[in-house]
């Protein structure tokens, strides 16, 4: 069945959300924007509900940057549903094109040019008949793509020294937990939970983007956005009839959900 292609569009600014959609109509008649918002918490839940074939996100926008909405939108995204292609819209930024232009993520800048965009429109065509070709693989690549330049967002900043101590809050107290003696980290709200391997949990006021870059990956494994556990104690990863992950941690009765993203680290299974 040929259906109609959509996008949906993000960005924060209304005058270029309107050129840019503009402009997509004239190059790509057949497109139909299905929604537009204003922030990055809006665009996760414009995007679910409309589940569009291609997103344009703005890097920058007020709450949630676009990365990290599509983050987040990929692990709430239906396991049925393919994963849209992606299209980040940015003001020129070196960090970021070196970036998009090493995961071979389409980006375009702002103010956004046709001839340009031209090429991005060309390039989406072209995949999304790949997709629709019979036997086409599922939403690995974008995934894929997506998680590296999450991966290069957190390793951006300067090396910093190994974590060995975290100083946490108990109640009115400061207490140290050596690095070895932890389980999980779990982002809520402005804290992050550490579970310890002897059962205590206590509270850090470091967000866990920060952690991740002082703890060592081959130890921690990130398994969605707001969770990190230690490799050795994953007891068992079980499958449901969605094809969705979760993994139980030795000595512990509770069922942590993996994300998409982070799937391929059981792709064994």
């Amino acid at each position: 069945m040929n259906t109609r292609p959509t996008a949906l569009i993000a960005e924060d600014e209304p005058l270029l959300a309107q050129a840019l959609q503009r402009e997509l109509q004239a190059l790509w008649p057949a497109l139909h924007i299905a929604a537009t918002a204003g922030d990055g918490v809006s665009a996760v839940q414009l995007a679910l509900q409309h589940r569009p074939d291609v997103l344009f996100f703005d890097i920058r926008m007020p709450g949630q940057n676009g990365l990290d909405a599509a983050a987040e939108l990929a692990e709430e995204w239906p396991a049925e549903s393919a994963f849209p292609l992606l299209v980040f819209v940015t003001a020129y930024d070196q960090y970021a094109i070196q970036a998009f232009d090493a995961q071979a993520v389409d980006y375009v800048l702002k103010p956004v040019r046709a001839d340009r965009l031209a090429q991005t429109v060309t390039r989406l065509q072209n995949r999304l008949q790949q997709r629709a070709a019979p036997h086409a693989t599922d939403l690995d690549p974008v995934l894929s793509q997506l998680r590296s330049l999450l991966q290069a967002q957190t390793t951006a900043t300067p090396a910093a020294a190994p974590l060995h101590m975290l100083q946490a809050s108990v109640g009115n107290q400061l207490r140290l937990v050596p690095v070895s003696e932890v389980l999980r980290l779990e982002a809520a709200d402005k804290y992050v939970r550490v579970f310890t391997m002897d059962g205590t949990e206590v509270l850090l006021r470091t967000p866990l983007k920060e952690l991740m870059q002082r703890l060592d990956t081959q130890v921690f494994w990130q398994i969605h956005r707001a969770c990190v556990v230690r490799a050795t104690a994953i007891e068992s990863v079980t499958r449901d009839e969605t094809g969705r992950l979760s993994l139980r941690l030795k000595g512990q009765s509770e069922l942590l959900r993996v994300s998409r993203l982070y799937a391929y680290l059981f792709k064994a299974m």
